[in-house]
């Protein structure tokens, strides 16, 4: 029966255990949770910020990572281009210790295609048609079909005086005047 003396410091023990318990969890309670930033209002912030929506050229590319983690800011968001090119946003926490994000932007596809290159072969034009290989190489006059820029795909035909789109062959603008037709 030595235990018996016991039982009264254990259930005294027991009892200030659960007030402190009770006590710590009010604290808890009221103790304001770590916030971390929204990240719908990051994405709102950046389409405020470019004037486009996330997706479209010039907007965000897409929206940003729901899995990040970043201390809620108490003054608004500072946003500003990372670059003279504009190619992502710099979102920036101004508290002290803040922090900094990149949100990159979808690329201006509109803009690339406004712009085609000038054609360096004209349509009419005499050009020199090679027949290109696997090791060898066979050239013979021409006329171009179509106009096209260095690089460009356009038809071409070895005999002008017939006028048939049978003879017609798909070539590769390689220089003025020059259109390799690949031969496998």
């Amino acid at each position: 029966m030595p235990a018996a003396p016991f039982r009264p410091v254990l259930a005294a023990s027991l009892a200030v255990s659960l007030a402190v318990s009770a006590v710590a969890q009010a604290q808890v309670a009221r103790a304001p949770a770590t916030r971390f930033a929204d990240m719908a209002a990051i994405d709102q912030a950046v389409a405020q910020f470019t004037g486009r929506a996330i997706g479209v050229p010039g907007g965000a590319a897409q929206p940003v990572d729901r899995r990040l983690r970043l201390v809620a800011c108490t003054a608004p968001l500072a946003l500003g281009w990372r670059a003279a090119a504009h190619d992502s946003v710099l979102v920036r926490c101004p508290d002290a210790g803040g922090w900094r994000l990149f949100v990159p932007v979808a690329a201006a596809r509109a803009e690339a295609a406004a712009t085609p290159a000038p054609p360096v072969v004209q349509r009419g034009e005499a050009v020199t048609i090679a027949m290109v290989g696997d090791g060898f190489s066979v050239e013979q006059g021409g006329e171009a079909m179509d106009a096209g820029p260095l690089g460009g795909w356009i038809r071409v035909r070895t005999d002008p005086a017939k006028a048939g789109r049978s003879d017609a062959l798909r070539g590769r603008v390689v220089r003025p005047g020059l259109v390799e037709v690949p031969v496998d």
